[in-house]
């Protein structure tokens, strides 16, 4: 009896990988894709894993990997993708030798992410194969596939998935390793892997050609099939919506699109013929839907069906009302609901990030902020975030305003594994156009909003072995800014005064804010803190800090001991000096 193992999308995507014999895997940190990478280094040494700086790089090395003959995956969420459709696209051009796949996780609902993307476009606009898997199972096959479909017609390949895909779990049939086929080592061949503009030609008119084939097999990939069953009704539909259809018209005949581009027009045509009325069911974009419009096929879907945010049982149960015109029901909260306490996304507890936010209310600037768990700056009571666009235009944006001539001083600011990603080129650029922003590294020492990942300036790297520690403020001097520091965010005093002088100078600077990220150490960052209500004056200054820890009360505020990490900015803020550390259970 084959073994079967509960496995989540990601763990299953992993295995795939290591059962399609890929032995070189890359990519860049982003929810819901981060476990793919982290679980395919568990099969070291027969596969290569790293952390790359970005998702370029880590496109990039993967398609190194491929054209040597190593079969390889990169990893990203969606919006990583749009960091690496350079060479995305013209990959697709040059053609891979190894299987390359990219796997990437679209984010419906931005449960972790800034935006809604359908990365299925970018499988159309590369002209490149797109997979897409339902569960567990299918990520394994699929991957597999994609492997294969990679080699055969030298593409790269797109397999998406979903967070409901990436984080569910379900069984998985185990199979074993199968062994390369290819002997690694690149074969010199300019006119193949040279896209300039004599050579490129070719190459354009070849990637026509490979789709036309692509299309004949997307006919007879075993990843699309037909469930016929009652036909007054036919369902189009991929990935996660399967799921949910099969629940909501469990009678309906379906076409599960795996392979879902090309799009397999004849099955298509032949399942639409079968069926007295077509309704497209798929999460964001209608993908399948402008397709199926274009063969002449009437059909139902966005009409009916929501494009916007991830879709669910209880949606698509509205969706059926409106098929049969019926009035939707109405979504009735659970009857504890209105009585939970609300729970806004806070940084935790000791986080260093807070002292740099609690210094910058006080300051009257424009604060151009970024991706990662500072984000959460910009919620009351801390307040001070402006704008955020995307990883690195917390630096570029704020040379932006300044030279647009924004009265105001700006303050730019990023993470550390944000700022190694995309934020050098930024700051590089504010000391090239001799620009006078302000720019704070929040350093933690961790890539932290997604899971404590590494980076180059962690030391280590995701394989575990000990790496060159890159330094922050050494890169910043190379960039050509003079006035670079390194500030401890516990010390409020130093934090305070170090940004005034630098928001003060007519040059641009750098700082440093350096302290470890306490949920990755996993210990208090030092004693915790305890308010003497006798000496308490009922200010509230300590709940401007925004800190989960400190509780406001009818009697005044409070500490959480079993919250307190033990920063200690409280005390520092503290005007009456009521809050000290706890010893013995007294105050120091």
């Amino acid at each position: 009896m084959a073994l079967r193992r509960l496995m989540s999308g990601n763990e299953a995507l992993a295995r795939g990988a290591f059962e399609a014999g890929v032995t070189v895997g890359a990519g860049y940190p982003g929810t819901p894709s981060t476990e793919i990478l982290e679980n395919l280094a568990h099969y070291k040494p027969e596969v290569y894993c790293e952390w790359s700086p970005n998702e370029k790089v880590a496109f990039e090395v993967a398609a190194g990997a491929s054209l040597a003959g190593a079969r390889s995956i990169v990893t990203m969420k969606h919006v990583g993708l749009n960091v690496a459709a350079d060479p995305l696209m013209t990959l697709s051009y040059i053609s891979v030798e190894g299987g390359f796949v990219a796997c990437v996780a679209d984010d419906p609902g931005m449960h972790s992410s800034q935006n809604e993307q359908d990365t299925r476009n970018y499988a159309r606009f590369a002209k490149i194969p797109l997979f897409e898997p339902a569960d567990s199972q299918e990520a394994c096959d699929f991957l597999k596939q994609a492997i294969e479909v990679s080699e055969e017609f030298k593409t790269p390949v797109i397999l998406r998935t979903t967070t409901r895909v990436s984080h569910s779990r379900s069984l998985v049939e185990l199979s074993e390793k199968k062994p390369s086929r290819k002997k690694i080592g690149m074969i010199k061949n300019p006119p193949r892997f040279v896209p300039i503009p004599v050579w490129g030609r070719p190459m354009r008119q070849r990637v026509e050609d490979r789709l036309i084939r692509l299309k004949a097999l997307s006919e007879s990939s075993p990843a699309n099939r037909i469930e016929w069953r009652d036909r007054s009704l036919g369902i189009i539909t991929s990935s996660i919506s399967y799921q949910y259809a099969r629940e909501v018209w469990p009678e309906a005949s379906v076409l599960k699109l795996g392979m879902s581009y090309p799009f397999p027009d004849a099955m298509i045509k032949e399942f639409a013929a079968g069926v007295s009325n077509l309704l497209i069911v798929e999460e964001l974009d209608d993908f399948i839907e402008q397709h199926v419009r274009t063969l002449g096929l009437a059909c139902r879907g966005r009409d009916v069906v929501p494009g916007i945010m991830e879709l669910s049982v209880d949606r698509l149960l509205a969706a059926k009302a409106l098929l049969e015109g019926r009035t939707p029901p109405v979504s009735k909260p659970s009857a504890f609901a209105d009585r939970l306490p609300p729970r806004p996304p806070v940084l935790c507890p000791g986080c260093p990030h807070r002292g740099i936010f609690y210094s910058l209310r006080k300051k009257k600037v424009l604060v151009t902020g970024d991706i990662g768990c500072y984000s959460l700056g910009a919620f009351p009571p801390l307040d001070r975030m402006d704008s955020i666009l995307c990883m690195g235009a917390g630096i570029s944006m704020a040379h932006g305003l300044e030279k647009a001539g924004e009265p105001s001083k700006v303050v730019g600011i990023v993470g550390d594994s944000t700022f190694f990603h995309s934020g050098i080129t930024g700051l590089l650029d504010i000391a090239y156009n001799s620009g006078h922003s302000t720019i704070i590294v929040l350093d933690n020492r961790t890539t932290a909003m997604t899971g404590h990942q590494d980076h180059p300036g962690t030391g280590r790297t995701l394989m575990g072995e000990r790496a060159k520690a890159i330094s922050i403020e050494d890169i910043g001097r190379a960039c050509g800014i003079e006035r670079v520091s390194v500030i401890n965010p516990y010390n409020l005093d130093q934090a305070d005064r170090v940004i005034s002088e630098e928001i003060a100078a007519d040059k641009p600077s750098l700082i440093v804010s350096r302290a470890p990220c306490p949920l990755r150490e996993r210990k208090r960052v030092g004693e915790r803190r305890k308010i003497q209500a006798d000496e308490c004056k009922g200010c509230e200054l300590c709940l401007n800090l925004g800190c989960p820890a400190i509780e406001g009360t009818e009697a005044g505020p409070r500490i959480n001991e079993t919250l307190c990490a033990g920063c200690g900015l409280c005390e520092q803020v503290c005007p009456a000096g009521a809050i000290g550390s706890i010893v013995r259970g007294q105050k120091e």
